[in-house]
């Protein structure tokens, strides 16, 4: 009796208790903006684009920069998709050791493996990355993700050591599903990069490229030419 006594003044006592609520899950950090002001002297990065393009305005952008015994990869793109990094001992596809960022139907960021086979990316189940984040937002496609420099001799992994020629590609994702890349022939670095070198590297995309040629700035003098002196 006395026992059914103590349980009801509990009860009583801690229906009308109105102390510190039960704790909450800690927010999540908003995934911090990438810092082009750092590239070519404590990260190395590449940009495709409009000249003078950042993190937040070129079609695609990479950076990389060593943390101990990792490697710390920054992508964005132009894209509602994904947006990739492939390593290959060569300019082409096929063969290659490749890191994606993909953006599925729950909004989310994944970072995923793959091993490109001739043109198809085949999706590997062992993933290096760790230490993943990503977001989507402004109909883009921004990641950063650490993998290690040495790994295991495999062949769908590369050591990071070593100097590799880097190709970059994005597109868009069919239920969180890479298709194919959405220009026919995605960009490339033109010579092997190490991750022990700093650069900062900027691409023109196609549309900045064809003003930029000899041929077309010739042909522009000449047009300009023509048009102060007049026709006889």
């Amino acid at each position: 009796y006395c026992f059914l006594l103590l349980v009801f003044y509990l009860v009583t006592v801690c229906s009308h208790y109105t102390g510190y609520p039960f704790p909450t899950a800690p927010p999540v950090d908003p995934f911090a903006k990438i810092r082009v002001d750092d590239c070519g002297k404590t990260k190395g990065c590449f940009r495709y684009g409009k000249p003078g393009c950042n993190a937040e305005t070129c079609d695609y952008f990479l950076s990389y920069r060593r943390i101990g015994a990792d490697v710390e990869f920054e992508l964005s793109a132009d894209t509602d998709g994904w947006v990739a990094v492939g390593f290959s001992s060569d300019k082409k596809m096929g063969g290659d050791d490749v890191m994606a960022c993909v953006h599925d139907d729950n909004g989310r960021v994944r970072i995923q493996h793959f091993y490109n086979v001739g043109q198809w990316a085949k999706e590997i189940q062992r993933n290096p990355a760790r230490d993943e984040e990503g977001v989507f937002e402004n109909n883009r496609v921004t990641c950063r993700f650490k993998r290690p420099v040495y790994v295991p001799r495999e062949e769908t992994i590369v050591d990071l050591h070593l100097s590799w020629y880097y190709l970059f590609a994005w597109g868009p994702a069919i239920q969180g599903s890479i298709t194919r890349h959405d220009i026919d022939s995605p960009p490339v670095s033109e010579h092997v990069v190490s991750i022990y070198k700093y650069e900062d590297i900027f691409m023109p995309s196609a549309a900045y490229q064809t003003f930029s040629s000899p041929f077309c700035l010739l042909l522009i003098v000449a047009l300009t030419f023509y048009l102060l002196m007049g026709t006889p």
